[in-house]
């Protein structure tokens, strides 16, 4: 099977604006996303909209694919650089270009989803632990899934799924794996293909989750689970605590 990792950039973040080209230990962020998945995947683009992104990835040697700057997603963007990039592939691995930090582990747990032929979009979760906290469980900007028994996403909310009852709030930790959502999926080609071309949907609308149109669709997607924590990088403050982080582990 071949895969082809592709990382969409946009300059114009409302949150933090030219964050692909932010410095993270002397290197820019989106040199270390490519470098650490190009690690995996033989077959590496970044998509971007930017010419400062194009000339900065050309210059450390990555590839790079112009897109439009009207795309809604980067899952839009994804597949229009699938399609120029001249290729033909099994599996497009849409890559965050705001986790600097993603591990070999991370990437393989998701390819390996595909081992199932039935599997058409596969994405990766990582298991809440009692040590996050409640508040970490119930924060609405870490979507939670649940899977079924083949672990396939059967449903992603901002709001903790599933609902304990007859259980304290404060034991619900304790009594259940609930699974945080990770940004990472990857798709057959022609599923990507079929899925950009899809109106939104209304839990999607309701969630602000993109994921949900493909469910309401009848998409199967995939499970990976990993037990490695991400540090992703949304904000200047975010990206402050990961060169702590790169600090406290030089290696990574």
């Amino acid at each position: 099977m071949r895969f082809i990792a592709i990382i969409p950039a946009r300059y114009a973040s409302t949150r933090f604006e030219g964050k692909p080209l932010a410095m993270l230990g002397g290197v820019p962020v989106i040199r270390r996303v490519y470098e650490r998945v190009a690690a995996v995947v033989p077959d590496v683009l970044v998509a971007t909209d930017d010419g400062r992104i194009a000339e900065a990835v050309e210059a450390f040697g990555g590839r790079v694919v112009m897109t439009s700057d009207r795309h809604r997603s980067g899952t839009d963007r994804c597949y229009e650089a699938y399609c120029r990039q001249g290729g033909e592939f099994d599996v497009v691995i849409n890559v965050q270009g705001d986790e600097p930090f993603i591990e070999a582990s991370q990437l393989h747990a998701v390819m390996a989803c595909f081992d199932d032929v039935a599997t058409e979009i596969a994405t990766l979760v990582k298991p809440f632990s009692a040590e996050d906290g409640l508040a970490a469980l119930e924060n609405p900007n870490s979507p939670k899934v649940v899977l079924d028994s083949r672990k396939r996403a059967i449903y992603f909310s901002r709001s903790v799924i599933p609902y304990l009852r007859g259980v304290d709030r404060s034991e619900w930790l304790y009594r259940h794996t609930f699974y945080k959502h990770i940004g990472l999926y990857a798709f057959r080609s022609d599923v990507l293909r079929c899925v950009t071309a899809l109106p939104p949907s209304p839990l999607e609308a309701a969630e602000s989750l993109e994921q949900l149109r493909w469910i309401e669709n009848g998409y199967r997607i995939g499970v990976g689970i990993t037990d490695v924590e991400t540090v992703g990088i949304d904000t200047p403050e975010d990206l402050a605590r990961a060169e702590e982080f790169l600090r406290r582990h030089p290696d990574r």
